[in-house]
């Protein structure tokens, strides 16, 4: 999930014993990623691994010891930025067993990124930016989850954690 749609308490917990990026930093670097998106006139879209959310609600795999308490905020919050900013933010969620990526970024026609981790392998030429804007429409159109389906379906996963 990108740290822009991760509350304080989700990077705190996320980036306490990280080597290469403080915790003071990644919330920083979230909350100014959040305001470009809050203040651009600009569409977003945003496809995340359908398990990925699914194991944040569970706690399971990188998310097992996550405090419930802060799984419960970060699931609503996801929630609330996805209500708030449809339809200039889309947020899909797909299934990884089926299509399969690795995180990137297109930026238009003029550059598209690739996250290795600590970091980001940058393309700049027509053709490479262009095969990033199809794979990246390819995710959207194989989505299980969309847009406008987010909404109701974090509810339903908010409230499967709360009752275990």
């Amino acid at each position: 999930m990108p740290d822009m749609f991760k509350i304080p308490a989700m990077l705190e917990w996320e980036y306490a014993d990280a080597l290469h990026r403080t915790t003071e930093q990644a919330i920083g670097a979230s909350e100014d990623r959040m305001r470009m998106i809050r203040n651009s006139s600009g569409d977003h879209e945003v496809a995340i691994p359908r398990h990925e959310v699914e194991s944040l609600a569970r706690a399971e795999g990188y998310y097992r010891g996550l405090p419930k308490g802060v799984r419960a905020a970060q699931l609503a919050h996801l929630r609330t930025l996805s209500d708030q900013l449809y339809p200039s933010l889309r947020i899909y969620l797909f299934d990884a067993r089926r299509v399969f990526s690795s995180p990137l970024t297109v930026f238009g026609s003029l550059i598209a990124t690739l996250y290795l981790g600590r970091h980001y392998l940058a393309f700049r030429d027509r053709a490479r930016i262009a095969s990033f804007s199809e794979h990246f429409d390819w995710l959207i159109r194989e989505a299980d989850i969309t847009a406008r389906e987010l909404p109701h379906y974090l509810d339903t996963l908010n409230d499967d954690a709360e009752r275990e």
